[in-house]
């Protein structure tokens, strides 16, 4: 909901939903976390959700634990990092408050932009 207005056919910007914001949050992680805690989450999954014979995700359940983590770290390179870069991270600047998690998931840095 961060990403910057886009201008119409006149070159005027066409209001967005930041526009009727009067504060955001933006929470931030390093990708090397970001990517571990995908690959866990995606684990976890296998042996939980994907188990669900009505589950979009049905076939990753049978995969070998590598064959898991290597699927997983295809996903997160294909379609997650690069939304990161793409559509996330410039976000980040829009934000009126920055909170920076570690690798414990704790909260180790705040950023507050002056208004």
């Amino acid at each position: 909901v961060l990403l910057p207005n886009r201008l119409d056919e006149t070159g005027r910007p066409i209001p967005f939903v930041s526009d009727f914001f009067d504060f955001s949050i933006y929470l931030d992680a390093s990708e090397a976390d970001l990517e571990k805690w995908y690959v866990t989450r995606f684990m976890r999954l296998r042996d939980t959700a994907f188990r669900d014979p009505r589950s979009f995700f049905r076939n990753y359940a049978s995969l070998s634990d590598e064959e898991a983590v290597e699927t997983a770290r295809s996903i997160w390179q294909r379609i997650n990092l690069r939304n990161l870069h793409e559509n996330i991270l410039p976000t980040r600047a829009r934000a009126g408050l920055i909170l920076t998690k570690g690798a414990s998931h704790r909260i180790e840095q705040v950023a507050l932009r002056k208004l």
